[in-house]
């Protein structure tokens, strides 16, 4: 959850920090020394002040024994004491005038029990000194926007400045993805290291960003979310600034032992639940560091696609291949050029030329580089076409400048003369030296992606991104907890509350006995199911309680069978009798779970139902609440979707009744409350506009 003390006007007033205390400096620290050395590679310009024991000069920086004895109170202080002497440099800072502070410090939760005592010591004196502090075992800040700086982060000279901003959980993480943005002349705006977060969480940081007019793109990495309510807010409001999260998430939430009993378990758990968050609140994920900065320089670029389609132009009809091979893994959008822009290109390039997308020009553009300001403009206006990539190969040296320095400024000018802001794709992911750098700054051209496959993927998400901003979502409605929800038990239960929810429930009876299994049976008129009812048993086949399509007249001695199985396999499994109902042919079965995820709350899953749930494992998974759009679309995500049209001469299902059916079964598993674990239908039969819940199993926390 997150501290209601972090407000943007807390971390404001952190981030923009121009005068700071350096607690723990120390000539002899090999620590201290690099604390000093990153505020001069940051261009840090505001004071500093070496705070310690004997109030000694440290790195040529004036010395105190205290916070307070400082003639001018500073606006932070970075604390990097031993552990067991954090809160007195705290309750210290706080005495000076310090609202907020940094602790770079260790030993503290990442180290066990007595750190993690320590660090809920330390919480308790910041909040009871009205201080909130940014770590512990943080790597601290740069804002290099506003040049305020309280880091041990490094950076490479000359320091970059853009528009990305970077925050990581982990300080060597965040070193990596530093060097790696430097490496491919990727500015930044801010970047931090959030450490153990024990009051400013990396969705706080996300949510303050959001605001920050020198950020254009959030690259954050995520190793746990600790305030989900936070990020969540953070990225609507992302989505409706048009301001792209990109998250770089490792590690799988570790699901209950309540629900990892049920089917729901095998679908929902682990990673697939992020991933249903990042689709619903419009995160962009991503695989690895080069990925996740290559897709925000990209953004950062093009902002949203006003238009869905992606042309690339090239010299290399090999590139043109790959690209058209990687573009459809990716899921970029190369629609066909309309009509009249192929008539246009094939009256400027050779004969012999394609005017397919992507576009080959050929190598004669190498002797006619007239061609690129001939067939750039036409690619530009395609009525299905939002961006323009042109392939380069990137020099590697001296001998290869001579090509960018002749076809570079004549690709840009096509661009520019156009009103578009170029954009350069390099084959492969490769630093790009002085000279070529040179070339590219005296063109104009500020924006190159390097690398076929992460610039790929990076196109994909800009698509997907720029289609979520242009059109909007419905938010689906909020559900609340019944006051005094039922503590069901056993199949019928559920399927009784279900039946009251608007879910289509399998009529049935529960018999006590033989002879009323058969009177049962003989009043559905056709073949029926028998099964045990029992709140102890959760998946009936395999304790030997459940028989299909039974004869009405059989029905007696198949009672007394399941009984007798059930009496063997699970001797002291409770029974409250056979449930007899009618046995439902043809059609499709479908699963449909609710698991509780402890990170994000109520998730449900959809895929094909019986057998197949585990087998295929062909899921669709969202957080709840949803609506009837979002069922369609996890239903039309499956693999098995054609099923649901209709096959063979099987009735197609009506996707709307059905979707209403996923509805109301995610609005009544909310309904449970918070002591829900999990609630699964396994089947869901569909048979045309007919929609019943089969089978049903509710399980508890605890």
């Amino acid at each position: 959850m997150t501290d209601p003390r972090v407000t943007f006007e807390v971390l404001r007033q952190l981030f923009t920090a121009q005068n700071v205390a350096l607690v723990g400096a120390s000539e002899r620290s090999t620590w201290s020394q690099m604390i000093v050395r990153r505020f001069h590679d940051f261009g840090h310009q505001g004071r500093l002040y070496a705070v310690n024991r004997d109030g000694k000069e440290a790195h040529g920086l004036p010395g105190y024994r205290s916070c307070r004895d400082i003639p001018e109170p500073p606006d932070t202080a970075i604390i990097f004491v031993p552990a067991h002497s954090v809160a007195g440099a705290l309750e210290d800072a706080a005495d000076a005038g310090i609202a907020s502070t940094v602790v770079l410090s260790s030993g503290f939760a990442e180290a066990g029990a007595d750190g993690e005592r320590l660090q809920r010591e330390l919480v308790e004196t910041a909040r009871q000194r009205g201080v909130t502090f940014f770590g512990p075992n943080s790597l601290g800040f740069a804002n290099i926007a506003s040049g305020a700086v309280a880091t041990a982060i490094g950076t490479r000279a000359p320091v970059l400045k853009g528009r990305i901003a970077v925050v990581s959980q982990s300080g060597a993480v965040a070193n990596e993805i530093g060097k790696f943005a430097h490496q491919q002349g990727m500015g930044l705006s801010f970047i931090c290291a959030t450490g153990n977060e024990a009051m400013v969480t990396t969705a706080d940081v996300i949510d303050y960003l959001v605001d920050d007019p020198a950020t254009r793109v959030i690259a954050a990495y995520i190793e746990a979310v600790s305030a989900t309510d936070r990020l969540g807010a953070a990225a609507r409001r992302a989505l409706a600034a048009k301001k792209p999260i990109i998250v770089l998430k490792v590690g799988s939430s570790a699901m209950s032992a309540e629900v990892a009993k049920a089917h729901t378990g095998a679908m929902v758990g682990d990673d697939r639940v992020f991933d249903a968050a990042c689709r619903q609140l419009g995160l962009i994920r991503v695989r690895s560091i080069e990925e996740m900065m290559v897709t925000a320089a990209l953004i950062e670029a093009t902002g949203p696609l006003d238009r869905p389609g992606i042309a690339l132009a090239s010299v290399s009809g090999g590139g043109c291949g790959m690209f058209a091979d990687l573009a459809e893994q990716h899921g970029v959008p190369t629609p066909a050029f309309a009509l009249e822009t192929r008539r246009k290109l094939a009256e400027v390039l050779p004969s012999f030329a394609s005017t397919l997308n992507p576009l080959d020009m050929t190598g004669v553009v190498l002797q006619d580089t007239s061609l690129w300001s001939k067939a750039l403009p036409i690619l530009f206006d395609d009525p299905t076409i939002g961006l323009v990539v042109t392939l380069i190969a990137m020099p590697g040296a001296d001998a290869e400048m001579p090509t960018c320095q002749v076809h570079w400024p004549v690709i840009a000018k096509a661009y520019r003369d156009a009103g578009k802001r170029p954009l350069l794709l390099s084959q492969v992911i490769q630093p790009m030296g002085p000279e070529a750098r040179q070339v590219a700054e005296s063109s104009g051209l500020r924006d190159i992606v390097f690398g076929m496959d992460f610039g790929t993927r990076a196109l994909g998400h800009l698509a997907r991104w720029s289609q979520r901003i242009n059109n909007a979502v419905e938010l689906a409605a909020e559900v609340s907890a019944l006051e005094d929800p039922p503590m069901l038990e056993g199949e019928r239960a559920a399927l009784d509350f279900l039946a009251e929810s608007g879910v289509p429930v399998v009529p049935a009876m529960v018999a006590q006995n033989a002879s009323e299994a058969m009177a049962g049976a003989a009043s559905l008129a056709g073949p029926v199911v028998l099964k045990i009812a029992s709140p102890d048993i959760a998946h009936k086949t395999e304790a030997g309680g459940i028989r299909l399509g039974i004869a009405p007249g059989d029905a007696g001695h198949v009672h007394d069978e399941l009984r007798a199985n059930v009496a063997r396999t699970l001797p002291d499994a409770r029974i409250d009798g056979v449930i007899v109902s009618p046995m439902r042919s043809g059609g499709l079965e479908l699963f449909v779970g609710v698991a509780r995820d402890a990170d994000w709350g109520l998730a449900i899953a959809v895929g094909l139902g019986g057998v197949w749930v585990e087998i295929l494992k062909d899921s669709a998974v969202r957080l709840l609440p949803i609506g009837k759009a979002d069922a369609h679309e996890m239903l039309r995500s499956l693999r098995a979707a054609p099923l649901l049209d209709g096959y063979r001469g099987a009735p197609a299902a009506d996707l709307d009744r059905l979707a209403e059916v996923i509805v109301a079964i995610g609005n009544a598993a909310l309904a449970l409350g918070p002591r829900l674990a999990a609630l699964e239908i396994n089947p869901l039969w569909v048979r045309g506009d007919a929609v019943e819940a089969l089978d049903a199993l509710v399980v508890w926390q605890g």
